[in-house]
């Protein structure tokens, strides 16, 4: 009997791929939760599995998420942090929903301080793939992300309109996917984008429209918040503007990335305010390709000293408390 226990253990071990045992890199022993939709592993939802983490929780759990289609709407609360939620893979574990209209029906939320999630991807269905059934335009968010200290290694972010909801806090996404047409990178986050694939639909736009890539939502001088997008690729189809802003300081930040010949000439949106050009912070910094020409760019886009430019794109830049060294991926970072 002892064997088979033992034997049992081990296989769970393997399983989880890293979340039951301390594999090289990671720091500390924690708890795994294991989700299956066979239900072999005590839970069939994503959801259930969070819902069984204990609220305001002070050590790391993981939620390890068999590959399949997940069709549900997922929320870690506020009172659920040091969860990290691992999946199989960005092309083997999914989580779709067709909510729109309002904050509630993100397919994915998370509210939590301290969240991990690696290596699944998110789906607003509604009016993605683009072009099949295309809906109304809406609101469709596929995450919404509000909780401090969150990072997001390999995941895919899929949707058409305002897709990733990058609502505060310090974020950091690495080797990210990020699809959309209009708006979907928005919010007044205070992130860093590194080595991330930004995925332009807009040639599934009415005839004569082109995409917006971010609608960044800094409303005041004072606020630390900015999109920085740091050794990214820029592809995809139709053309699009690489930001217009949400809110009159905006402030969003191309580094050092690739940028396909999809980019409109002048790059930027003033959102149909001429008053608000001087208050905007939106620049482009060592990107190539052939939508990095900067020469016909509006003439108030940024210009940032070499100090300033050191302070956004470096990692510090999100993590000056080292929240990032003290959750268990950190050796991701390198």
């Amino acid at each position: 009997m002892s064997k088979f226990i033992f034997f049992i253990g081990l296989m769970v071990a393997m399983a989880v791929g890293g979340c039951a045992y301390t594999p090289a890199g990671f720091r500390g022993n924690y708890t795994t939760v294991l989700v299956d939709q066979s239900g072999w592993g005590g839970h069939k939802t994503i959801q259930s599995a969070i819902d069984s983490v204990p609220p305001f929780n002070q050590n790391w759990i993981c939620i390890y998420v068999r590959a399949g289609i997940y069709t549900e709407k997922v929320t870690i609360p506020m009172e659920k942090s040091y969860i990290y939620l691992k999946g199989d893979g960005k092309r083997k574990t999914y989580i779709i929903w067709d909510g729109h209209d309002n904050i509630q029906t993100a397919t994915f939320s998370t509210y939590a301080d301290n969240v991990i999630v690696k290596s699944m991807t998110f789906v607003n269905s509604y009016n993605f793939p683009p072009e099949v059934n295309r809906n109304p335009r809406r609101v469709a968010v596929a995450a919404l992300v509000m909780g401090d200290n969150t990072a997001f290694y390999r995941c895919g972010f899929k949707g058409w309109q305002d897709t990733l909801w990058d609502v505060q806090g310090h974020h950091y996404f690495k080797r990210c996917t990020i699809n959309g047409a209009v708006d979907f990178i928005f919010g007044n986050g205070q992130s860093i984008y590194e080595k991330c694939s930004i995925a332009v639909n807009a040639g599934s736009l009415e005839p004569g429209l082109v995409g917006y890539i971010t609608a960044q939502g800094r409303d005041n001088p004072e606020d630390n918040s900015a999109f920085v997008f740091k050794n990214c690729r820029v592809f995809g189809n139709g053309k699009t503007f690489l930001g217009r802003p949400w809110r009159a300081y905006a402030r969003v930040i191309f580094y050092n990335t690739f940028m396909d010949n999809i980019i409109v000439p002048e790059g930027w949106s003033n959102f149909f305010s001429n008053t608000n050009e001087g208050k905007l912070s939106f620049a482009e910094y060592g990107c190539s390709g052939p939508g990095s020409d900067t020469s016909a760019r509006v003439g108030w886009m940024a210009k940032m000293s070499k100090e300033e430019l050191e302070r956004f794109t470096s990692l510090s830049f999100v993590n000056s408390q080292g929240w990032l060294y003290r959750q268990p991926l950190r050796r991701l970072l390198e």
